[in-house]
């Protein structure tokens, strides 16, 4: 009885984080586009089938992404981690599964046939890699939204920032242009200077407007937290990658690190880290997280015995798009951009990223320095 309780929780654990990668992607309910049509109908040609299409698992039923040529008579679809064939009535459905990095199992990517058949060899594979498709696409994708709105949110404080000194300064001049003893000259420039500046803050509010209005706010939402909870958190949500490389993280730090920041865009940053950390990592080797920390200020090493990096890597290792020596040890799909956005959220903390390598086959460190308050 107890072994059947834990085999149920882990189910329930294995699909509340399935639902939340899914969710991740922003893919629910959204237009058909372009490019998982054509994806779609790559499939369909090459087992010249009536229809094809691309379907995500949702929480309680499956959504359609793309569909080409003929529909489902009936749309629920077999789910399982490899291509799969299902015969019924004369026909066909061979589906092949859309797997995170993680392994979580998404959804499919179909055909379905007028006629039964037995997929060749090179139509499983070929179905297979047009499934790594999708995903690579919604990894690409998210990474590149992720990018672009930590760095909008980064502008938008650095705005939020600047306007504060402005209106004072248009204060200021105001008031200077009051003093009943101030000659004419001096009450002109001061109008000048409260005119100019009112209008740069009035700029400034409007570039804000639109972030104010967004779903998320901009600025971070600072609170006291326990930075060893987060990266706890962020150790389970990549248990199943580390299982698939037989690799591990352990994390030495054995009290509270208590701190004041934005807890999504913390658990953000050390996604990224530790995602990074993975893939450049060897089949079993151990990540290992440690700290330090100062009355002021906390710093987390994330250390890997992964493939290093050469001086010129560690020069271009936060540069967007710059092209490194170090690749995936496992050819998973990376586009630099995770660390372009760790590094964002990172300057909205007030705080510093870098790396430290000795070299190609050493491995690395990610350093974050973070102030407590």
């Amino acid at each position: 009885m107890h072994s059947e309780k834990v085999v149920e929780n882990n189910k329930s654990q294995y699909e509340a984080l399935r639902l939340a990668k899914l969710m991740h992607y922003e893919i629910l309910n959204t237009t058909a586009e372009y490019t998982f049509d054509r994806i779609s109908h790559l499939a369909a040609g090459i087992f010249d089938a009536a229809g094809a299409g691309i379907c995500f698992e949702g929480n309680a039923s499956l959504f359609q992404k793309s569909i080409v040529g003929h529909p489902l008579v009936n749309p629920k679809l077999p789910l399982c981690n490899n291509v799969n064939v299902v015969t019924e009535g004369g026909s066909s459905i061979i589906t092949a599964p859309l797997l995170t990095p993680e392994g979580y199992l998404l959804g499919v990517i179909y055909v379905s046939t007028v006629e039964t058949i037995a997929p060749t060899e090179i139509q499983t594979k070929m179905l297979n890699l047009l499934a790594e498709m999708v995903m690579d696409k919604l990894e690409s994708r998210m990474a590149m939204r992720n990018a672009f709105r930590a760095y909008d949110d980064r502008l938008h404080v650095l705005i939020h920032d600047l306007k504060n000194p402005m209106t004072t300064i248009s204060l200021q001049s105001e008031l200077m242009g009051r003093i009943p003893a101030i000659d004419d000259k001096a009450v002109l420039i001061a109008g000048k200077i409260n005119s100019q500046s009112k209008k740069m803050v009035d700029s400034l509010n409007e570039i804000l407007i639109p972030a104010k209005k967004a779903a998320t706010g901009y600025k971070p939402e600072k609170a006291q937290i326990d930075l060893k909870e987060v990266l706890e958190s962020v150790k389970l949500n990549f248990d199943l990658q580390l299982k698939n490389k037989g690799q591990s993280i352990s994390i030495n730090i054995y009290e509270p690190l208590l701190i004041f920041g934005d807890v999504n865009k913390l658990t953000v940053i050390f996604s990224q880290l530790v995602d990074n950390a993975i893939k450049f990592s060897p089949l079993g080797t151990e990540i290992k997280i440690t700290h330090q920390s100062t009355a002021t200020e906390l710093t987390i090493a994330i250390n890997d015995k992964g493939v290093g990096l050469t001086n010129e890597d560690l020069e271009n290792t936060f540069i967007k798009f710059a092209p490194l020596s170090a690749a995936p040890t496992q050819k998973e799909s990376s586009n630099g951009l995770g660390l372009i956005t760790a590094g964002a959220f990172i300057d909205m903390h007030k705080g510093k990223l870098w790396a430290e390598s000795d070299g190609k086959g050493l491995g690395a460190t990610f350093y974050v320095k973070l102030p407590i308050r």
